[in-house]
């Protein structure tokens, strides 16, 4: 039996690595307009995921935690973000994995 328990675990050990890792981060707007959408999207995608805060805004000075549970195994995605007054902000191959904080700005 204790062999049978001692197989499973490192079988387990060796999936281990293959789950994905939610992935979490501040959202910071220092820019002089509020967010009215926010992206997030694998940097393999050729798409734009779903806007993460559609229906609400970030006002310029505040902050939001931000959670990615995609089940992704990626750690590298490209941040969106439209403001109120028309403008856009890209970011292109961002380490999520790493990441504790990301800033818009003017």
């Amino acid at each position: 039996m204790k062999t049978l328990l001692t197989a499973a675990a490192a079988l387990l050990a060796l999936q281990a690595p293959a789950f994905a890792e939610d992935l979490d981060f501040l959202l910071i707007n220092d820019s002089s307009a509020d967010l009215v959408e926010f992206n997030v999207s694998p940097a393999s995608s050729g798409s734009w995921e779903d806007n993460l805060i559609d229906g609400g805004y970030l006002a310029p000075g505040y902050e939001i935690g931000v959670l990615i549970a995609d089940g992704a195994t990626t750690c590298v995605y490209d941040i969106r973000g439209s403001f109120a007054d028309g403008s856009e902000a890209e970011d292109y191959g961002l380490d999520l994995c790493d990441l504790g904080e990301y800033t818009f700005t003017d």
